[in-house]
């Protein structure tokens, strides 16, 4: 008879899909009364636990969903490599504001200057501000 409000909490987070708080409640509810926060405090942090891991899996979703041939940021990319190339003009792209303004964004130029690498980054920096990507080749879209 114990076990039956962890089961019915169990069940009722899982109807609710609150994965975060079944699996982290109770860690956090032990480490909470160790350092003597209340109920309040207990229950925000819940609440902030199950919001973090919410937009990390809908990051990952809108990555999937956006079928990048590699997942590739800026922070790994050598500008160095390509001199040319505007490190805060590409960085400031990354923003997104361009977006916003529905305006387009090409890239031009030879192969192994990083056009496709730009892009990813780019792509990946418009998932993770909660935006929808679709990347797509110019031969793909040409032959669509």
């Amino acid at each position: 008879m114990i076990d039956s409000p962890k089961i019915l909490l169990a069940d009722h987070l899982k109807t609710l899909k609150l994965p975060t708080f079944l699996r982290e409640h109770e860690k956090l509810g032990r480490q909470c009364a160790i350092e003597g926060l209340d109920h309040v405090q207990f229950l925000a942090r819940l609440v902030e636990l199950e919001l973090i891991d919410r937009e990390r899996r809908m990051v990952e979703r809108r990555i999937k969903a956006a079928k990048f041939p590699a997942t590739k940021s800026l922070d790994s990319f050598d500008f160095k490599a390509i001199p040319k190339l505007n490190k805060m003009q590409v960085l400031d792209l990354a923003r997104g504001e361009w977006i916003d303004r529905r305006e387009n964004v090409i890239a031009l130029g030879p192969s192994g200057t990083g056009k496709t690498h730009v892009a990813l980054g780019l792509g990946l920096a418009a998932c993770q501000k909660g935006l929808s990507v679709s990347f797509i080749t110019a031969a793909a879209l040409v032959n669509e």
